[in-house]
């Protein structure tokens, strides 16, 4: 298990808005409105139909900063529930096998803060959620997860709908084979077979299985 620093679930929730913000809201006068926008609809809890929103998706996008502040940005996919909220100020979700470069579970284990992008393509509606981060090899969810390495539990500071109109409509065509799923034995991406890759792949890795079986994509 990591040794995690401490995170503090007790702070208050700092400002929203910093100078940069309120520059543009005042040369674009929108301060107002952003000051009503922040005391409508931007929380810190989840409520139930929160709750559903982000249980219902099967994808979003996040982002952290490292320790001297230079961004990362992710998507991660899994099937619908994969991101469960635990109560009104805790979300979890697992971290599944990538590239090994862990730079999103790595910023988080040192700065911890994340944000999170949840969108419905075929609904149009997408929320934010901001938040502090942990990081647990250890997490008693894993279980839940066929395959997860990690459990990120995030306590949110501000939850709130972004507006829709710019959400261009997508269908979902297919899952992505690579997720986990109890009971199924989950393929080998074709990169980790490669002569460049295969002889660096930790011993345990299941691409080290010659009888897995090997798909470009999924």
């Amino acid at each position: 298990m990591f040794a995690l620093r401490e995170v503090s679930l007790n702070n208050p929730r700092v400002a929203l808005y910093h100078h940069g913000n309120r520059e543009l809201q005042d040369r674009f006068d929108t301060r107002r409105l952003a000051d009503r926008i922040e005391e409508r609809i931007v929380r810190d809890r989840i409520d139930e139909d929160d709750r559903a929103f982000i249980e219902g998706r099967d994808m979003f996008f996040i982002a952290t900063v490292d320790e001297d502040g230079q961004p990362q940005s992710s998507y991660k996919g899994g099937e619908p529930g994969f991101v469960r909220v635990l109560d009104a100020h805790t979300i979890a979700f697992p971290m599944y096998d990538g590239n090994g470069m862990y730079l999103t579970a790595g910023n988080l284990l040192v700065t911890k803060k994340v944000g999170l992008l949840f969108i419905d393509f075929e609904g149009r509606k997408r929320m934010r959620l901001n938040g502090e981060a942990s990081v647990d090899d250890a997490d008693p969810l894993l279980r839940d997860f066929p395959e997860a390495q990690l459990i990120v539990r995030v306590r949110a500071t501000e939850v709130f709908p972004n507006c829709p109109r710019y959400i261009h409509e997508y269908k979902l065509v297919a899952r992505s084979r690579f997720v986990p799923k109890p009971q199924c034995e989950t393929p080998v991406p074709q990169w980790k077979r490669n002569d460049w890759a295969h002889d660096v792949l930790p011993d345990d890795d299941p691409a080290n299985d010659p009888s897995r079986e090997v798909i470009a994509r999924g």
